[in-house]
């Protein structure tokens, strides 16, 4: 293996590991976002709440902890989304990688 493929097969390693790592923070990301969004809908319909402050229950304004888990949620949507951009530059870099890769390789071999 010639030391041109070595580096591209380890930024293609690097860039495949960098893309899993971001998937599984968006997945999870996702996951809290969904859990938000159901938090908010059953505060919505509550007419009391409580949060749990180390082993006890505490009641809380409504208002308060809506407008809480709302921005929570504006926040990991946020975090989302910069996600999602991230891993669309990854796959690009992978894309352009193995298409330089192709065209050198096909020309040389």
């Amino acid at each position: 293996m010639t030391s041109e493929q070595e580096h591209f097969f380890g930024q293609l390693q690097m860039h495949s590991q960098q893309l899993q790592n971001i998937m599984m923070q968006k997945q999870a990301m996702a996951m809290r976002s969904r859990e938000l969004e159901k938090a908010i809908e059953e505060a919505e319909k509550a007419t009391e709440i409580y949060r749990t402050v180390g082993p006890i229950l505490v009641k809380v304004e409504k208002g308060k902890i809506e407008k809480e888990l709302e921005e929570e949620k504006e926040e990991i949507d946020i975090k989302l989304k910069t996600l999602e951009s991230q891993e669309d530059r990854i796959k690009s870099k992978i894309k352009d990688a193995q298409e330089k890769y192709q065209a050198g390789s096909s020309v040389g071999g």
